[in-house]
């Protein structure tokens, strides 16, 4: 039997910390149920993992149960709950078949029969397994979930699945909105935060495999001897947990960091510096994963320095890691030194040409649309259009487009969207989740990634429901199938509250978001509107500087006549990149989904909408819905004042009134700007903007957080 905890009345601190793993008691009506389905624990303790997994269930099973579990490294005539490997646990010998083909990570999670008794099993091929199906077992306690006639089978679909940490050696996060590092260089590698541990079991929790420890516009520092140890502590905490760790890689490192007279990817002399230094790093972290490397973008070194491709810079780093396993994420988020026609067509333009050119271990990594991150964009042309080289998905959980950690965004809708876009290169079904998990052309390595917005804040991402982006991205990566909204079901949940009438108007509030952003930031296919620099708040005005293309004008090209950047085939063609099914439909202004309209097509004022206005009218009704669904949101939350901690309430209230001021803000800046451009009327029943197009742009604000500095 479980041993009963003594229970004592006291006030749980709902500070966010615990995340989606508070393991709050579990319904009384599922209690008692729950503690005679899993009685004592049989689980091995040999191995670091091992004992994470005795030690999550421990402190799962004593919250939501209110008890001690009682483990057993051999089977026990009580047992209910048995767990672990082939190897480790002999009684689970029986699973060895069905094992074979659920892969390194893969486990069963299942209540079947073994030596006579009813019990529930999680078996694994790996101990990584193990850990990931008792998260898993957690997650269907902690939700609710009956465990009779259990039966699961889980296999990730991608194989990396990684935080990118954009995070600076002094402690500034570029782009995160969530306070400074979590990582404390300084006192690394001798002081261990037990934030680490919790970092890297949140992780597990959602079988997140990997983390790039620092910015992708990297500093050579990161990878000097002094600072690799740091990196190698770091590998230490995070190993039991199934999570490598990867480095962000200076192209002119050698030079920086080596005293050599160039960093050409074909000079003899580099080619031993890498080599040397990957040797150097795995003798430190033996499970290093590789480098993320952003080159000739944004004035970042690269190989084009030197008159060489980006495929010739990926394998010489590549060649140096081979022999250790590590792979190479290399960045396709490419600028030119001159401002091409269409910035939208770049990345594509330079990459296409070297489909096949990388190495076996060379990973693309491509985001999710073709410009950077933006409320909504069409999917990355890239996707499918290089067949032999495995790409990886890139997308951002830190909301640099989307009002920062004070908005209410939630990004499950906006990467199904993406995942699921249909690319039709190998005709209907060919979707970009099937091109990123590698099975539309058979690749064996495939990968996601996602920005992460993880601080040293108490709530890990500066606010109670940024987390559900992070913990939607580990779902969505594991398989990209998912519904956006089961997982925010999930999420809601466990991080506020089991009961329906919490759950189901939060997660509507949820799903509803991001198209409310959208909205009232960049509607019908608007993009990069953002101010200048830090991308707070709106800037449709921003003009000149050193690039054209780091304007808004650039993108929405608004005059007198009409708005929306021309990629048809009468324009920048950029439709062309896409295989012709799709291309077609994004050519056509008759077919094109509204919602991408002003992205591909340049179009009148007066252009008629299906819904019969025109399209003036249409822009400022969307951004008026915007702003409204943000004081709809205010009003559901204020109905749940008593069904959720006041603190947590509290805290969400006075972001909601941030976002309702901002949300506002920008339909009346926007607006105001293109009533200037085309001196048209508003239409009927509109507001007027309270202040001229002079007002807003007058507007300041030099310290917003999260810029690149």
């Amino acid at each position: 039997m479980l041993a009963l905890v003594a229970c004592v009345s006291v006030a749980r601190a709902e500070d966010g910390y615990g995340l989606w793993m508070r393991y709050v008691q579990a319904d009384a009506s599922k209690v008692e149920a729950y503690r005679a389905a899993l009685g004592d624990v049989v689980a091995p303790d040999r191995t670091p993992t091992q004992r994470a997994a005795r030690d999550e269930l421990q402190r799962g099973l004593a919250g939501l149960l209110g008890v001690q579990p009682r483990f057993h490294t051999a089977p026990a005539g009580t047992a209910a709950l048995v767990l672990g490997t082939p190897d480790s646990s002999p009684s689970l010998v029986i699973f060895q078949p069905e094992l074979e083909d659920i892969g390194e990570e893969g486990y069963l999670l299942r209540q079947t029969q073994l030596g006579g008794q009813t019990v529930v099993v999680i078996a694994a091929r790996r101990d990584i397994g193990v850990l990931y199906g008792v998260f898993h077992l957690l997650r269907l306690l902690q939700t609710g979930a009956a465990l009779s006639d259990l039966d699961v089978r889980e296999t990730p679909r991608m194989k990396l699945r990684v935080l990118n940490h954009w995070d600076n050696l002094d402690g500034y996060v570029e782009r995160g909105y969530a306070g400074g590092s979590l990582w404390d260089w300084h006192t690394l590698p001798e002081w261990l935060d037990p934030r680490y541990t919790d970092y890297a079991r949140a992780n597990a929790s959602l079988g997140i495999n990997g983390a790039v420890l620092n910015n992708v516009n990297a500093n050579a520092v990161s990878l000097s001897s002094a600072y690799l140890r740091k990196a190698a502590a770091l590998a230490d905490v995070f190993r039991p947990y199934g999570v490598r760790v990867y480095l962000s890689a200076r192209f002119s490192a050698p030079m920086e960091l080596g005293g050599l007279a160039t960093a050409d990817p074909l000079d003899p002399g580099v080619q031993r510096w890498w080599r040397g230094k990957a040797d150097e790093i795995h003798a430190l972290i033996p499970d290093f994963g590789g480098f993320l490397v952003k080159a000739n973008s944004e004035g970042q070194p690269g190989p084009q320095d030197y008159g060489r491709s980006h495929a010739d810079g990926a394998n010489l780093l590549a060649d140096a890691l081979a022999p250790h396993g590590g792979v190479v994420m290399w960045r396709a988020f490419v600028y030119a030194h001159d401002v091409p026609e269409d910035r939208a067509k770049q990345a594509y333009n330079e990459f296409v040409g070297l489909d096949g050119a990388f190495r076996d271990n060379v990973m693309v990594q491509v985001k999710n649309g073709p410009i950077d991150f933006q409320p909504r964009e069409p999917f990355h042309p890239l996707f499918g259009a290089m067949p032999r080289t495995p790409l990886m998905m890139e997308f951002q959980i830190t909301k640099e487009y989307l009002g920062f950690a004070t908005h209410l965004v939630y990004l499950g809708p906006l990467y199904e969207e993406v995942l699921r876009a249909d690319t039709h290169v190998r005709g209907p079904g060919s979707t970009v989740a099937r091109v990123v998990d590698g099975s539309l052309d058979a690749h064996a390595l495939s990968g996601v990634a996602g920005v992460a917005n993880i601080g040293d804040d108490r709530t890990w991402s500066g606010s109670h429901f940024d987390p559900a982006n992070w913990y939607a991205f580990g779902r969505l990566a594991w398989n990209p199938d998912q519904s956006a909204r089961d997982i925010a079901t999930d999420w809601v949940t466990m991080t506020f509250s089991r009961a329906p009438d919490v759950v189901a108007p939060v997660v509507a509030m949820m799903m509803g978001s991001r198209e409310a952003a959208v909205d009232y930031m960049t509607p019908l296919g608007l993009h990069h509107l953002m101010a200048r620099g830090h991308h707070y708040g709106p800037g449709p005005w921003v003009a000149g500087g050193p690039r054209a293309d780091w304007t808004s004008v650039y993108y929405h090209r608004a005059d007198r006549h009409g708005i929306g950047f021309d990629r048809t085939t009468r324009g920048s063609d950029g439709v062309s990149q896409y295989a012709p099914a799709v291309a077609r439909t994004f050519d056509d202004v008759g077919q094109v989904p509204e919602n991408l309209l002003l992205w591909f097509h340049h179009v009148p004022w007066q252009h008629r909408m299906r819904s019969g206005q025109t399209l003036w009218t249409e822009l400022v009704h969307r951004y008026g819905r915007g702003a409204g669904y943000v004081e709809a949101m205010q009003s559901t939350w204020g109905g749940l004042r008593g069904k959720v901690d006041e603190p947590r309430h509290r805290h969400v209230a006075a972001f909601l009134r941030i976002q309702r001021d901002e949300a506002q803000w920008w339909r009346d800046a926007s607006v105001a700007y293109f009533q200037s451009i085309n001196g048209l009327p508003l239409p009927a029943g509109e507001t007027p903007p309270p202040h001229p197009r002079a007002y807003y742009q007058a507007l300041q604000f030099p310290y917003a957080p999260g810029d690149g500095r």
